[in-house]
Formats: structure tokens, C-alpha cells, sequence
């Protein structure tokens, strides 16, 4: 991707004007303004970039604005702006943020034209894990031989193994699954994407990623764990029948099984996120000194395999952000009843 060296950094500063402005809603109990809020600073900072950009996976159709919806147009544009499909989620768990609970982030994906994939259902069924499990695990196996196999490649007891699933009564089945075997489970209240990640980073108890989740959450998670050499795999779930008519009329096969690569194709994917309550993943937003706020970030690129962790100290009296729904440059500090 034309570049892409130059714009990996911009996305950092995208994804922390996000997290900056949605920390000012947290513990408030206002999922609507924190998410607002994390999307306005977003579209503002992505108007900087020399890019032109269309966002393939957002937060939803045009007419329910304020929201970055699917085929907006973001990015400074101009004759010699590289083409971008970009993938968003603003706030990657609202709840969290609206109830001061950890694990909240700002997310966003860049890569070529056509190498982001859109998902026809809201929800997906997944299987992730870290490159020691790449290529182990089948998504279209009971969730017991993946963690049978997972034991043996790993060379550990089963019981030592941990499985992530999101704490949903969809999911059920598949937790009584898992601890009949033997395994052990860490339980997700909200925030997939952070989930799937864990699996791929050393020093995490965390070692394979499964369960029903939304389809945007998934592919963002995929282009991560392609830029960290990890594996994921997801197949189509369906709310009603009306969800499966579609896909059959767009072409899907029901029972498809999406690959990592069948969801961010090729090599030019860069992912960035920014901890906005804090967790197991990133540090949260933390405001100290008076004047000071410091976020903490990962940025990486599928094309190198570079993981990089970005520490910023952010002078709040000199520190201003765009907003493209009010049209002038806001503090920090401003919280606007979005």
C-alpha cells in the first residue's frame, strides 16, 4: 500500500483522540455520548490524514448518523491520497466505558482497496489463537478436540489450557463444553476484540479465543492477529431466518467458514488501538498532574509483523481535537452533551 509507513502513525493519533474524548464519559452511565463522542473524534482526525478512505465496516448504515457508516468517505482526499478501505469501532465497548469497567478501546483498520472483508450477518462464530496454534485448530471440530489438540501441541495438561469466551446465553453450550473437559475459561462481559488478541501476545494466560460475537468485532480481531501471526476463523451465525434469506441472496453459502485470509486479504493491513478504560490488553486513559493526560496505544502492520506499543503524554492546555459535527476544534476537557 502506497504509504503505508507514512499514514501507521496518523492512525495512532486517530484512535487516541477517540479514546481521549469517549474517557471523559466514563462511569457516567451514558453509552450513547461516550460512543458519540469516540466517533466525532475519530471522523475529526481522520480528516487530517492524506488519504481517501471509505469505511467498509463501521457503526452502521448512512441514515443513523452520527455514527461512521458503511461507505462514508474519511480522509483529507487530494490528487496524490493513497485509496484505503477502512474498518472502525470507535468504541469497542460502550457498556464498559458508561460503567467504569476495564477493557474498553478504540480500534481502527487500514488496508488496500478490496482487502477488508464485509460480513453479511451481524454475528459470527469464532476460533482464534496465537501463532504456537496456527493451523491447529478447526473451527468445524467440537470446541473439545481443539482444546485436545491445543493440549498436545502445547505440551501441556488440559486443564491448563484457557479458553475466552464472551459471557453470552448464546455461549452457553459451548462454556458446559469446555468445562467438562476440563479446561479452564475466562469469561468476556463485553470487548471480543481484546480477547482474541490475548491469545496472541506472550505473557498471556489466554490460549484460544471462541464463541458467537459480532461479525465487525471479528474482522477487526482477524487483522490484528494477522499483523501478530496468529490464526482465526469464523462462520456466519443467524438472529432469524430473514438474516439467512439475505445470505442466501447475496450469495453465501449458510454454513461458510471464513478464514484469516478470506477476512483481511494480502499484507498491507495496519491496525491500531488505544486502551480508553484499561484492562489485561492496554492501560486505560489516565489524567495526572493537573494538566496531563497519557494514553497508551499498539500499532501494527501485517507486512513487517511489528508490534509497537506507544506511550503519550498529551498537554491538556495546549491539546485540542477536531470535531467535524461542531465544526471547530474542542478540548479535552470540553464533554459536549453529544
Amino acid at each position: 500500500m502506497k504509504q503505508e509507513r507514512e499514514i501507521t502513525l496518523e492512525l495512532v493519533r486517530v484512535t487516541e483522540a477517540a479514546a481521549l474524548r469517549a474517557s471523559r464519559w466514563m462511569g457516567k452511565g451514558e453509552q450513547k455520548q461516550a460512543d458519540a463522542a469516540a466517533v466525532d473524534a475519530m471522523r475529526g482526525m481522520l480528516d487530517y490524514i492524506n488519504i481517501n478512505g471509505t469505511v467498509v465496516i463501521g457503526e452502521g448504515e448512512k441514515d443513523k448518523a452520527p455514527m461512521l457508516y458503511i461507505g462514508e468517505k474519511v480522509g483529507r482526499g487530494g490528487p496524490d491520497a493513497v485509496e484505503i478501505d477502512i474498518a472502525v469501532d470507535p468504541l469497542e465497548g460502550t457498556r464498559l466505558t458508561a460503567m467504569g469497567l476495564p477493557n474498553a478501546l478504540s480500534v481502527i483498520v487500514a488496508g488496500e482497496k478490496g482487502s477488508i472483508a464485509q460480513i453479511p450477518t451481524f454475528y459470527m462464530e469464532k476460533i482464534a489463537c496465537g501463532e504456537r496454534l496456527k493451523g491447529f485448530l478447526d473451527i468445524e471440530a467440537p470446541i473439545k478436540e481443539n482444546i485436545k489438540v491445543a493440549a498436545a501441541k502445547l505440551n501441556c495438561d488440559i486443564g491448563d489450557i484457557v479458553v475466552i469466551v464472551l459471557d453470552r446465553p448464546r455461549n452457553q453450550e459451548l462454556i458446559t463444553e469446555i468445562r467438562k473437559i476440563g479446561a479452564r475459561i475466562r469469561l468476556l462481559s463485553d470487548g471480543d476484540v481484546a480477547g482474541a488478541i490475548c491469545t496472541a501476545l506472550e505473557g498471556y494466560d489466554a490460549d484460544i479465543y471462541a464463541g458467537i460475537g459480532g461479525s465487525p468485532e471479528g474482522v477487526l480481531a482477524a487483522a490484528a492477529l494477522k499483523c501478530m501471526g496468529g490464526d482465526f476463523q469464523g462462520r456466519l451465525w443467524f438472529k432469524d431466518e430473514e438474516e439467512k434469506m439475505k445470505v442466501k441472496e447475496a450469495g453465501y453459502s449458510l454454513n461458510q467458514v471464513f478464514t484469516i485470509d478470506d477476512l483481511v486479504k494480502g499484507d498491507s493491513i495496519i491496525f491500531s488501538a488505544t486502551g480508553v478504560t484499561g484492562g489485561y490488553l492496554l492501560p486505560g486513559v489516565r489524567y495526572y498532574g493537573g494538566n496531563k493526560a497519557e494514553t497508551s496505544s499498539m500499532v501494527m502492520r501485517a507486512r513487517t509483523g511489528t508490534i509497537r506499543y506507544i506511550k503519550t503524554i498529551h498537554r491538556l492546555d495546549k491539546k485540542t481535537i477536531p470535531s467535524r459535527r461542531y465544526n471547530k476544534e474542542i478540548s479535552v476537557r470540553e464533554t459536549i452533551e453529544e
